[in-house]
């Protein structure tokens, strides 16, 4: 069906990733019907009607008729901005891969009681399921439906616990899919095909976790690593020899795959002479292989805190593609001049084999910047001496900070915030978190892998302008980005949003007004993040005609790709090769001019090259030769078409989505896991939000924003103060709220406030937190002490709650 204007048969399956809409603006006019295809374009089947405030707005009625559906639609939304466009489902027409990876809780009393006391109703009803053939599945995710499964379906290892009539079966984590969805229910039915194990197990959590984002944890197939190509003396010799320059890594401390070295040099004349040498992963995952077919499912390496799930085997992420210390290792490096201004004057990009003389970590980084590196505990190899290396860092810190400087001033944005890390016990269990955040150490290593990643960028596109693999980010979301900068100016914080370089500066100007404040820009700064679009991997032949939507906003650099990390992104393997197909039309254009006997260029007989250096002749490169040689290296290497590309772009846009999705899934489970072990814990929070029914609080303490509601809570009373523009809240033992509606549906205070006694706060360990007392005023940043307290786990999804923390007598 995908591509069709037909509409399907069924219209009710559970098919997402495509739609047949009726979009319209909620209380601003009615829509036609219109049509989303694969291109993204919408198809008008119908007249727009519209209300007479166009004009009013600058915007004549002919022109907006003149419009297509599409521009229809945004204009409306831009000037109607209180607004917001509904939808419609009227048909689906692909299948949503969601559909294969749901997680969640069986439901199993009515089935066991209706067993016991066998169904007095025998009328059933049409939307639903008899309840003696199946049992409910409550999903995690609260965007799924319920769903009924068939209990004859079930493993035989469930249906004991049926049978049994044991209730515990409902604390179990299950893994289900979706088998269809008839046209008559409204409930689908889905199909059980494991068991995790008990919910509150931190394993059968994180199983689940990895089962509900696809991410395939299995054991790589013996074929894959049999693959693995030996490395002849001759593959040395074809290579640059950069064994005897001082070549270091800097990771984190517990890294095994490590994908980047660094070297630097001062010449004569001052300027530095910069490598980034990045592990040869491609010379070992040959295109077309078992191993090549596995990378490029997996895509991504999954970090989990405290394991990962690599892209590659460990034979080669840890071992034989990692550039670890002592050995030599196949690599390809980037090599440029740069002065003391941060220009670079030359480069030259080739194959290499290195000798890392130490694996530094980036506190031994940091260390060595703020001149207290100890070297007792870390092993040196080869013919350098720690003074070469602690010299090196020094001058790659000072060519670094020039970088990071001339990036910022020319547009570049950055959104730096503290982080939540975890500490952990023997067990492998959180007992403790702490704040932390990223320093010289590792800036200088990011500058020199975006000034590679930009480099490489540059290349494969001049080389194969229809298909190079180059990341994008688009610009921010622009009415989340004024909606951001009307919350700065609320609080008198003025923020320019009109590019990033305005951007960029007013925040850095906004961090320094609220340095006092920590949690205030902490939270500005998680706000910031919102308007921000994802950056994402594409085609150049995609947008060849649309050469300004390339660009990377935040980076503000017009060509962007991946390149500095092939032992965990699939897409650096595809760079890598499109670069080696790129250095070998190079040398075989430099060949085939020396048989035709064409005399080489001054440049050319240097440093190389009509592709790979720094300054390019566009005759050379349009040149009948060069185009045939880049033809033949193309096929040799493996690069991919612009229709296969496409596709290798968007999965690993999937992946990396879903990659990304898991680590914030893992912290969230680990937070839940610390909250679970604590009880209770005690913290500041700031108000986000006022509503009538909830407040939006944000905990610093765990970089987490929650909700309190307050509506409708026995002995509680809201009140909402205009001429202050704050919130009044009172509680009263003997009173309730003056609202309408049944006393049963009052909820008691204990889901809204913990409230203790003052003589219980002389014996409860608290924190050292004091607690607020009613009545509580409230406005816009209100500093307030809450109680956070772990939920779910066996009975339920995983949450954290949180409550208000405060003192009375009276309660």
């Amino acid at each position: 069906m995908k591509g069709s204007n037909e509409i399907p048969n069924n219209p009710n399956s559970l098919q997402l990733h495509q739609a047949l809409v009726q979009i319209g603006c909620d209380n601003a006019c009615s829509s036609s019907n219109m049509v989303i295809q694969d291109n993204g374009v919408v198809q008008e089947n119908g007249p727009i009607s519209c209300g007479d405030g166009f004009t009013d707005n600058g915007l004549s009625r002919d022109v907006y008729e003149s419009m297509n559906t599409l521009e229809k639609l945004c204009t409306l939304v831009s000037l109607l901005p209180s607004k917001r466009p509904t939808g419609r489902v009227v048909a689906v027409i692909e299948k949503s891969p969601r559909r294969d990876n749901v997680v969640g809780f069986l439901s199993v009393k009515q089935w066991i009681y209706s067993r016991v006391n066998k169904r007095r109703n025998s009328r059933k009803n049409k939307h639903q399921a008899d309840v003696d053939d199946g049992i409910f599945l409550i999903p995690n995710d609260p965007k799924l439906t319920k769903m009924m499964v068939c209990v004859e379906n079930l493993p035989g290892s469930i249906r004991t616990f049926l049978e049994a009539g044991d209730l515990t079966i409902e604390s179990f984590l299950v893994a289900a899919k979706i088998v269809d969805w008839a046209d008559e229910s409204y409930i689908p039915e889905a199909s059980v095909i494991q068991i995790f194990g008990r919910g509150s197990d931190i394993d059968a959590q994180i199983a689940a976790i990895l089962f509900e984002h696809a991410i395939d944890a299995s054991e790589f197939c013996s074929e894959a690593l049999s693959l693995v190509p030996q490395i002849p003396h001759e593959e040395l010799q074809s290579r640059r020899d950069l064994r005897n320059s001082c070549i270091f890594t800097i990771d984190p401390a517990t890294a095994s795959d490590l994908d980047d070295a660094l070297s630097v040099e001062r010449l004569p004349n001052g300027v530095f002479r910069v490598g980034v040498h990045i592990a040869d992963v491609s010379y070992f995952v040959l295109p077309d292989t078992p191993l090549d077919s596995d990378a490029q499912s997996r895509s991504t390496s999954v970090y989990l805190l405290q394991r990962k799930l690599s892209m590659l085997p460990p034979l080669l992420s840890d071992n034989l593609a990692s550039l670890n210390p002592g050995v030599d290792r196949l690599a390809f490096s980037i090599v440029w001049d740069i002065d003391s201004a941060g220009v670079v004057l030359d480069r030259w990009i080739g194959r290499t084999v290195i000798h890392s003389s130490c694996k530094l970590s980036y506190e031994h980084a940091q260390e060595i910047i703020d001149g207290a590196f100890d070297a007792k505990n870390t092993k040196l190899y080869g013919q350098f001496e720690w003074c070469d290396v602690i010299k090196s860092v020094k001058s790659l810190h000072e060519v670094s900070k020039v970088l990071k400087e001339n990036r910022f001033r020319s547009g570049a944005l950055s959104l730096e915030n503290s982080k939540i890390g975890f500490l952990f016990d023997e067990e492998g269990l959180p007992y403790d978190t702490v704040v932390t955040g990223r320093k010289d150490s590792n800036f200088l290593v990011e500058e020199l892998m975006l000034l590679a990643n930009k480099t490489a960028a540059e290349v494969i596109t001049r080389a194969y302008p229809s298909c190079a693999l180059l990341r994008r980010h688009p610009e921010p979301n622009a009415r989340k980005l004024l909606e951001f900068e009307a919350f700065c100016g609320k609080h008198g914080l003025k923020l320019d949003t009109s590019s990033s370089v305005h951007m960029h500066n007013s925040l850095e100007q906004i961090r320094e007004e609220l340095k006092n404040d920590s949690s205030l820009f902490g939270i500005l700064m998680s706000y910031a993040a919102r308007p921000m679009q994802l950056a994402s991997y594409f085609c150049s032949g995609d947008l060849k005609h649309n050469n300004g939507e390339w660009c990377h906003y935040a980076l503000a650099v017009p060509l962007y790709t991946h390149f500095t990390s092939p032992l965990r992104r699939y897409s650096d393997i595809v760079v890598h090769r499109t670069l080696a197909a790129v250095l070998d039309a190079e040398d075989n254009f430099r060949k085939a001019r020396r048989r035709s006997g064409k005399k080489l260029t001054e440049r050319e007989v240097v440093n190389g090259f009509f592709l790979t250096g720094l300054r390019v002749c566009e005759e050379e490169v349009e040149s009948v030769e060069a185009r045939e040689a880049l033809g033949v290296a193309a096929k040799k290497y493996g690069v991919f078409s612009t229709e296969n590309l496409s596709v290798v772009a968007a999965h690993c846009n999937e992946k990396k989505l879903s990659s990304r999705r898991v680590k914030d899934a893992i912290d969230r489970l680990y937070m839940w896991a610390l909250l679970k072990r604590k009880k209770i814990l005690y913290s500041e929070a700031r108000v986000l939000g006022l509503g009538p029914k909830f407040m939006s609080i944000y905990i610093s303490k765990l970089a987490i924003e929650k909700r309190i509601y307050y509506d409708e809570v026995e002995g509680l009373r809201a009140e909402w103060l205009v001429a202050t523009s704050s919130l009044l809240l009172s509680y009263s033992i003997h009173k309730r709220p003056n609202r309408k509606g049944s006393p049963s549906k009052f909820r008691p205070i204990e889901e809204t406030a913990m409230i203790v006694s003052p003589i219980d706060l002389e014996i409860e360990k608290t924190d050292n937190l004091e607690p607020s007392v009613f009545p509580l005023t409230l406005h816009l940043l209100s500093t307030i002490p809450v109680a956070l307290h772990a939920i779910g786990g066996d009975d339920g999804p995983l949450d954290i709650v949180a409550r208000l923390y405060v003192s009375s007598y009276f309660h």
